[in-house]
């Protein structure tokens, strides 16, 4: 129940609105912002929003004082994050609208978000001044002496009590940033010149700003209250952004979303210029983009749309992109620069393909087939128009799966890892090879509703000894695929926990822009769905990604789990009597490989540094620190080398390369996980004939 009846609640609504719009331009009544105003295309876009979620999110759920809540919540962490701009008594004024976005919006009054964001924008455009006035005037006088600390995760701090306390937290913020770019390498007036630099382009930005850049991240706080693939999209944008509010991008192929001030890479695109290259990594994050050999472009700040415009470019040009690499420890800031060239992703070049790598396994040798798939594709061109030769992840994988049974392997691994999904129908065919008919996917519709998609194919193409072999960015296709393997029990399932997206977006057109969203569910034929938890293996290997970081489960208001009725009965599983042997046989092999244990301690590294998260503003100290945690993962790599013979590093950076003339590939035999995969699924063959003969 709402404490205020809906007329009197709309007047103290509308007066607060005033009081706020009018504070704006009080204290700022030049600034460009301040005649931004909702258009009717965008109240009447609202509206229409607001009746798709209601008749066709997956969901359902209601428009009421509790989602109310949520939008509030979800905008101010959107306008700041890092809880650096507003002020105690700014939040105090938004939480007498706790519960009245619910009514705001469905009467159409756009004002409350465009006066949010107007005050943002107000209170950036002071800090950034303040943080100029700093490096411009009075840079000389930063101590780094002092015993001063940082608190660098603020996303649950106190709101800063007023502006004095707002000061300090950012000339803290401005010692942190030379600190950071000293322990780099970089000379105190380069430092400076860099910082004003990109405040002066963050405060251009800001007058750039649009009704429609208001209207959007408005709007989005709203929709992704419901999930985070629920999504509006902009006029200029609807081409552009993808489900996650992130970027397929032709020229480099990697996939991009913001990330506080950074943008981040999620994933690359498999076989495009990004992914060929084995320079750049998911979790990476841009700072820099230049043309060619032109000057590079500090990107610190800058809107994700903005850093697309300048990555892309005309096909066989370079570009360069400076990067922090996400190995770095959380307070390193260390950059790499590395050359790009724009190409278009071919589809010849994501074909599925194939090899044969050896095992000696407990005195016998072995021959193991493995068919790497990149992505799920189907060239639907060819397909639509009748071609016979259209080409295909199901029809390369039957022609190579022919050619590993004339090679006469002893088993065969389906290795997925780094596959980001693509095609549905290519998933449900691929399924169909490893099983004779049966259902191979559910969809759960927004109605209640559940299609069952199916091989209807009689036979099957392989029925020999299978592993699959998965990882955290095996998402989407590869998990419908995987699941439905384990669910058969046709394959071992080996590697890491899988993404997790388990959703169905459909694109609705707007009268102004288009709104992505939720519509159905997948479900594996156990009933169980894919979404939040992914595919969990029967045989788990060290991650080298961190849970909390990539992966559905690691987005903000994430569908959860669940099940429904299976399609399918469970009948016995051949791999369970043999489960416990086979974790222990490869917890043995493993306990001191030098690739398991260097994932591990790596992780493991990475995720207590995550805990440290309040930094000196000493530079003794700090240093120090950085020393020690430099030499902790110079420790872990030069561990890894000498238990494989290799020579060793003096420093982390020492054999680092920018170019991708000649990227490293690992041949499979020398893949250690593939092979273990491989020792693991053999181990199997072996108890399983040791139990036939008993």
């Amino acid at each position: 129940m709402k404490p205020l009846l809906p007329r009197t609640a709309l007047a103290l609504a509308l007066a607060l609105t005033t009081s706020l719009l009018s504070s704006a331009a009080t204290a700022a009544r030049d600034l460009p912002w301040e005649s931004l105003n909702p258009e009717r295309s965008q109240v009447i876009a609202s509206l229409n929003v607001i009746e798709l979620l209601k008749r066709h999110h997956y969901s359902k759920p209601p428009l009421d004082d509790a989602r109310s809540a949520a939008i509030l919540d979800n905008y101010l962490k959107m306008l700041d994050p890092a809880r650096s701009y507003f002020t105690a008594q700014d939040i105090a004024e938004f939480e007498a609208w706790r519960y009245r976005f619910d009514d705001f919006l469905q009467e159409g009054n756009l004002e409350p978000g465009f006066a949010l964001y107007k005050r943002q924008l107000e209170r950036q455009q002071e800090r950034l001044s303040f943080a100029l006035e700093l490096l411009e005037q009075r840079f000389a006088e930063l101590n780094f002496n002092s015993e001063d600390t940082l608190e660098t995760d603020r996303e649950k701090a106190p709101w800063a009590a007023d502006r004095a306390a707002l000061d300090t937290l950012w000339r803290q913020r401005v010692k942190d940033e030379v600190l950071r770019l000293k322990i780099a390498g970089k000379e105190p007036e380069a430092i400076r010149e860099l910082l004003v630099k990109r405040y002066r382009n963050q405060l251009k930005r800001l007058a750039q700003t649009r009704s429609e850049d208001i209207f959007q991240a408005y709007l989005n706080a709203f929709t992704q209250t419901y999930d985070p693939h629920t999504t509006y999209l902009s006029p200029d944008n609807a081409e552009n952004f993808d489900i996650n509010m992130s970027l397929s991008l032709e020229g480099i192929g990697a996939i991009l979303q913001n990330d506080n001030e950074y943008v981040k890479i999620v994933r690359l695109i498999p076989a495009g210029p990004a992914e060929k290259s084995k320079l750049l990594a998911p979790a990476d994050r841009i700072v820099g983009v230049a043309q060619g050999e032109q000057e590079m472009v500090d990107v610190i700040g800058w809107r994700l749309d903005e850093v697309v415009k300048l990555i892309r470019g005309p096909k066989g040009t370079t570009v360069r992109l400076e990067v922090i690499p996400a190995s770095n420890a959380p307070n390193d800031l260390t950059s790499k620069v590395v050359d790009i060239t724009r190409e278009a992703v071919k589809l010849e070049e994501q074909a599925a393909k194939k090899s044969v790598i050896e095992i000696t396994h407990e005195g016998a040798n072995y021959r193991l087939g493995v068919i790497e798939i990149p992505a799920f594709y189907l060239d639907f061109k060819a397909y639509r128009k009748g071609d016979p030769d259209y080409k295909s992840t199901t029809r390369d994988v039957r022609r190579l799966l022919g050619e590993l049974r004339q090679e006469k392997v002893d088993g065969v691994i389906i290795d997925l890892r780094n596959n980001g999904g693509g095609s549905l129908q290519e998933a449900n065919e691929l399924t169909g090879l490893f099983i004779d008919r049966g259902p191979t996917v559910l969809v759960r519709n927004s109605d209640g509703r559940v299609d069952v998609l199916a091989d209807d194919a009689q036979g099957v193409v392989y029925a020999g000894p299978m592993a699959v072999l998965v990882n955290r960015l095996s998402a989407s296709a590869s998990e419908i695929f995987a699941g439905a393997m384990q669910d058969y029990h046709r394959a071992l399932i080996i590697g890491g926990q899988t993404f997790g997206k388990g959703t169905v977006q459909s694109v609705q057109p707007l009268n102004h822009g288009e709104l992505k969203l939720t519509m159905a569910k997948f479900y594996r034929v156990s009933g169980q769905s894919t979404q939040h938890q992914g595919v969990l293996p029967d045989i788990s290997y060290p991650t080298r990604f961190d849970l909390k970081q990539i992966g559905e489960s690691a987005l903000p208001a994430a569908m959860p789990w669940d099940s429904i009725r299976p399609a399918i009965r469970t009948r016995g599983n051949p791999f369970t009597p043999f489960l416990a042997e086979l974790k222990a046989r490869h917890e043995a092999r493993t306990a001191n490989d030098p690739d398991f244990v260097f994932v591990r301690d790596s992780l493991q590294l990475t995720q207590s540094l995550q805990q440290e998260t309040r930094v000196s503003l000493n530079e003794q100290q700090r240093r120090q620190q950085q020393q020690r945690i430099e030499a902790r993962q110079l420790a872990l790599e030069n561990a890894r080398r000498a238990a494989k013979g290799e020579p060793l590093l003096t420093a982390l950076k020492q054999e680092e390369d920018n170019t991708a003339e000649e990227p490293k590939e690992i041949s499979a035999d020398k893949d250690t996980f593939l092979t273990e995969s491989g020792r693991i699924l053999l181990d199997y063959l072996n108890l399983r004939a040791a139990l036939a003969r008993q």
